[in-house]
């Protein structure tokens, strides 16, 4: 049996962004699965600071990648970061806006409702 994914809410899991097409499987929603190793399960709207910060840790969103269809992200985009990154993130003081109704319920093994809820931006 196959059970909806869920949010950080407890609601049913929402779209977090189709252009650029996010997702660990590339369908627009943060869901995740066994082969997810880095927990994609954060939907944020990306900065221009957190961008930097992540570029600076060797993981650059910022340019494309047109092998793996990836368009390089740029502040305002929506994305399903990694439950790992966004929490760094946090704890340097650079985290990026959540989407809270985007945001897989997997993620709170990461970091809190509360942590998430401070950084939420409206749908």
């Amino acid at each position: 049996m196959v059970t909806e994914a869920k949010n950080v809410l407890g609601e049913p899991l929402e779209i977090c962004c189709t252009s650029p097409m996010t997702g660990y499987y590339r369908d627009g929603k943060c869901n995740t699965g066994g082969g997810d190793m880095g927990a994609h399960v954060v939907c944020a709207q990306v900065t221009e600071e957190f961008l930097s910060f992540t570029q600076a840790r060797g993981n650059d969103l910022s340019s494309p990648v047109p092998m793996f269809n990836f368009p390089g992200l740029k502040p305002g985009d929506r994305w399903c970061l990694c439950a790992s990154r966004w929490k760094e993130a946090l704890d340097a003081g650079v985290a990026p806006p959540v989407v809270l109704s985007s945001t897989h319920a997997s993620a709170l093994e990461y970091v809190s409702l509360e942590e998430l809820q401070q950084h939420a931006v409206a749908k």
